[in-house]
């Protein structure tokens, strides 16, 4: 898939139709588009159908999907009204973006300062989240051929799933504990 189907034009029409919008104040957080008005997506394509990335600007939807949740989770503000423009901006006209998503999915994962590695708390935890994230740096080194996806997300939601059991199990420790407290008589 090619940026903007290699053509400026495609880019220019669909980034003056969002400086339109944010010049009109019609780029809105919690509906994608309705009376005119919209998410970055909808102000994007005038609808709430990601895969239209696809077919309209040469963009893949999952890229689409980012740029949506990366918005809706903004507050109002100037940061969030430049956001659009920003996303469709920063992509050339005609390049291969079939990378972004693994090259950030890996940083998602892994970076020591943003990644959700930080928040492993056991072992499992961490090795789960690292394999994915290096399963995701084969993508983009090229070497993906021997990736078992499914059993990387089995080990994940085994990960995950202990993890909330943990998260239980502290939440009835407390639960008890301040039923305890209560409960003892005062002298």
């Amino acid at each position: 898939m090619i940026a903007y189907h290699g053509q400026h034009d495609i880019k220019e029409r669909y980034l003056a139709r969002v400086r339109a919008h944010i010049a009109a104040d019609e780029l809105i957080h919690g509906k994608y588009w309705e009376d005119g008005k919209g998410c970055a997506v909808g102000c994007t394509i005038h609808s709430s159908q990601h895969a239209a990335y696809e077919t309209e600007l040469g963009i893949p939807r999952i890229l689409a999907r980012l740029e949506d949740g990366i918005f809706e989770s903004m507050t109002n503000g100037r940061r969030s009204k430049q956001w659009p423009e920003q996303f469709l901006s920063a992509i050339p006209v005609g390049a291969d973006l079939s990378l972004v998503w693994p090259q950030f999915a890996a940083w998602m994962l892994l970076d020591k300062k943003w990644g959700v590695i930080q928040f492993a708390k056991t072992v499992k935890t961490e090795k789960a989240i690292y394999d994915v994230g290096e399963a995701y740096q084969r993508v983009v080194a090229g070497n993906n051929k021997q990736i078992d996806w499914r059993t990387l997300a089995d080990a994940a939601a085994a990960a995950t799933a202990a993890a909330a059991a943990r998260t239980k199990w502290r939440e009835a420790q407390a639960d008890k504990l301040l039923e305890l407290l209560v409960a003892v008589p005062v002298s």
